[in-house]
């Protein structure tokens, strides 16, 4: 049996306000499978967010054990953590935090790139990913000149552009329409799973999240 791309174990996180101690996330154990699509639902300030930054090793504070790809990763220091998010992890945001003054194909090929992959093999992949997000007659574009949909859609070819093996997409539709939201939500999920990646997607919107292959949910710090 194959073992977790992803496994948290007692992972906790607290933060002190007004002299008093807020304990945002509680002993949380999650394990997500190689090629599995998991949801992770709650409605604002339950934690997800904290989650997903805990698991993308993006900010220290926390308690408890982070697996990713079978290694401990909770203890890397700096070199470590940067080097676990360039080679296994792939960031979807709610907002897309596309560079400005890029073309969408330069923002899906300069991580491909800081990887260390040639830019011939680059721009093919970028060329692919935006395609099959239906963007091929947009790749000279820079963001502004994007409506909200294709902004995110290049944001998700950006987050899978180095093939991670775990998708990390923090309510990656909620900036959008519902119908758009839908079909951004669809492109993902195809993609996502046409290349065999994992994926834990946090999210409020039960309708989405229905279409998953799992769902988690966070209450009041824990997982039910």
């Amino acid at each position: 049996m194959s073992e977790p791309v992803l496994q948290t174990i007692g992972l906790r996180r607290s933060f002190t306000q007004g002299g008093e101690t807020i304990e945002v996330l509680r002993g949380v154990d999650l394990a997500v499978m190689p090629g599995e699509i998991v949801a992770l639902l709650g409605p604002s300030g339950s934690g997800k967010s904290t989650m997903l930054q805990a698991v993308g090793l993006l900010e220290g504070g926390f308690e408890g054990s982070i697996r990713i790809g079978g290694k401990e990763a909770a203890q890397l220091n700096d070199a470590g953590r940067t080097a676990v998010r360039r080679d296994r992890l792939g960031f979807v945001y709610q907002f897309h935090h596309l560079l400005p003054d890029f073309t969408a194909l330069e923002n899906v090929v300069l991580p491909q790139l800081v990887h260390g992959a040639a830019r011939p093999a680059a721009e093919a992949r970028a060329h692919e990913l935006l395609a099959a997000l239906g963007l091929d007659k947009r790749e000279t574009h820079r963001p502004n000149q994007l409506s909200g949909g294709e902004q995110q859609r290049v944001a998700v070819a950006r987050a899978l552009a180095n093939r991670p093996a775990l998708v990390l997409a923090d309510e990656p539709t909620g900036n959008l329409d519902e119908a758009t939201a839908d079909k951004v939500l669809e492109e993902f999920l195809r993609l996502v799973r046409g290349q065999g990646s994992a994926a834990l997607v946090a999210t409020h919107n039960e309708r989405l999240a229905a279409r998953m292959d799992r769902v988690v949910r966070l209450h009041e710090g824990l997982l039910e």
